[in-house]
């Protein structure tokens, strides 16, 4: 269990760390919701370094070759299956209704409980979180 999640959380890309299997490797997957979907793609990994955990999914949608593009992170909770895209549990909707990413926020007290919050799932530091089962991120 972390203490300060704010200060655990990093971008995958931005440490040595790689995944245990290339296969388990989402970034670039096209990410859909309940209905089917487009959500956007997954752009990015933040991962809690302590526990060497995949937390979120950093997702961007809208924009055209990137100009343009939201990007929101989206707790790993969300994930119901992985195939050749990242399905959620979650509406299209809901995800668009999320904060935006910022890097300059995500420092700030609260912002990642607030994702969980929205989301609907215990954060990952709180007193009885349960790791999430399949897909295994």
């Amino acid at each position: 269990m972390v203490d300060n999640p704010e200060a655990g959380l990093v971008q995958l890309k931005d440490t040595d760390l790689t995944l245990a299997s290339a296969k388990d490797d989402v970034r670039g997957s096209k990410v859909v919701d309940r209905n089917g979907d487009e959500v956007g793609d997954v752009d990015g990994l933040l991962i809690d370094e302590s526990e060497r955990r995949v937390r979120f999914l950093q997702v961007g949608s809208g924009g055209f070759l990137g100009i343009g593009e939201k990007k929101r992170l989206i707790p790993v909770d969300a994930v119901t299956a992985v195939d050749n895209r990242v399905h959620l549990g979650t509406s299209r909707e809901h995800v668009a209704g999320s904060a935006e990413y910022d890097p300059d926020l995500v420092q700030e007290p609260d912002y990642y409980g607030g994702l969980y919050e929205y989301y609907g799932y215990a954060p990952f530091w709180g007193a009885g979180y349960v790791r999430p089962g399949y897909p295994y991120l």
